[in-house]
């Protein structure tokens, strides 16, 4: 059987580029504006990539897949503070809009992730 490592998922890297450009935007903001909404701004975000590698790295499939739908939660966090950010005006709106996609385009990989291990474990004839 061929393992798949960790970083060669797309999903997962997804989740890493897209915290490497949360954080070229976090790392400019004043003390005040990380402390109000930044710092659960770049938690959100790199929450996402830590709870799939997490999943991945459990045995059972139901354990994985919760740990797939924390990532979920935490990309729906993450576009709750972007929203914010974007309103408070505190993020560039190109920097805004290009986050926006990459989340976007990470919510379908995640939701087809989280679909295939369903069907993995379906597959494998564990109930």
């Amino acid at each position: 059987m061929n393992y798949i490592k960790l970083e060669d998922l797309d999903v997962y890297r997804l989740s890493r580029e897209i915290s490497e450009k949360a954080w070229s935007v976090y790392k400019d903001f004043g003390w005040r504006i990380k402390k109000i909404v930044g710092d659960q701004f770049i938690r959100s975000i790199d929450s996402i990539g830590a709870n799939i590698a997490e999943g991945y790295g459990r045995y059972h499939y139901l354990d994985k897949i919760k740990f797939y739908y924390n990532a979920r939660g935490s990309l729906l966090e993450a576009k709750h503070w972007l929203g914010l950010l974007e309103e408070r005006k505190l993020i560039e709106p190109s920097e805004a809009s290009f986050l926006k996609e990459e989340l976007r385009s990470l919510g379908i990989k995640l939701n087809r992730f989280i679909n295939s291990t369903f069907k993995a474990k379906n597959g494998s004839g564990v109930k």
